[in-house]
């Protein structure tokens, strides 16, 4: 099992930056994570993300470093945590 840092951003989570995030998204944008970079030093509360901004077709359109604050971050949408999946096959 993998250990998740409570709160921690998670590759796939979609999320949405307003200036609750950072005065620099005075005009909102949603990007998809691709990781959340912990090993920089930040001020406590603060974060890097490594994202791609999305156009509002859900398609990538930039790939970006994003310094924002955790609490005004908020996820669109998440995928489910990795774990086991059950498959059936038909046989015959």
């Amino acid at each position: 099992m993998q250990n998740e840092i409570p709160g921690a951003f998670r590759a796939g989570d979609v999320v949405l930056l307003t200036t609750a995030a950072s005065v620099q998204f005075s005009k909102p944008i949603v990007a998809r994570v691709i990781r959340e970079l912990t090993d920089r030093h930040t001020y406590h509360g603060w974060l890097w993300l490594d994202a791609y901004e999305l156009s509002r077709r859900g398609e990538a359109v930039a790939r970006r470093e994003l310094f924002v604050m955790r609490d005004g971050v908020r996820v669109h949408s998440r995928l489910p945590a990795p774990g086991r999946r059950h498959v059936t096959v038909a046989v015959g």
